[in-house]
C-alpha cells in the first residue's frame, strides 16, 4: 500500500514497469505520463470502465487496462466489478 495520499501520488522516478520490451529511454517517460493521466482520472473513487477513462485521458483501452495494473504494483488497490458481456467497471483507492 502507498504511503503517499492520493491525491499528491506521481508515478516514480525511474519508471518501474515490466516487460521484456520495456525500454526506459524509449518508453518511459511516455508510460509515466499516461499512468498519471490514469491515476488523475481515478483519484475520485468514482468506478468507470475503462470506455470512459479512454474518454477522460485520451489513451487507448489496452494502455489504460497496463496502467491499472501498474497502479496495482504502485501500492493503489484497484477494484473491479463484472457488469455485463464483458464490461467491467474499475475503482482505484490507496
Amino acid at each position: 500500500m502507498s504511503d503517499t495520499p492520493l491525491l499528491n501520488w506521481t508515478p516514480p522516478k525511474p519508471p518501474r514497469f515490466l516487460g521484456a520490451t520495456f525500454n526506459a529511454a524509449r518508453d518511459g517517460k511516455r508510460l509515466n505520463e499516461q499512468c498519471q493521466r490514469v491515476h488523475d482520472a481515478m483519484i475520485d473513487g468514482v468506478e468507470r470502465g475503462l470506455n470512459q477513462i479512454a474518454a477522460i485521458t485520451g489513451d487507448p483501452e489496452a494502455s489504460i487496462s497496463a496502467r491499472l495494473r501498474d497502479l496495482r504494483r504502485y501500492g493503489f488497490t484497484v477494484s473491479r466489478r463484472y457488469v455485463e458481456r464483458g464490461f467491467w467497471l474499475y475503482q482505484v483507492s490507496k
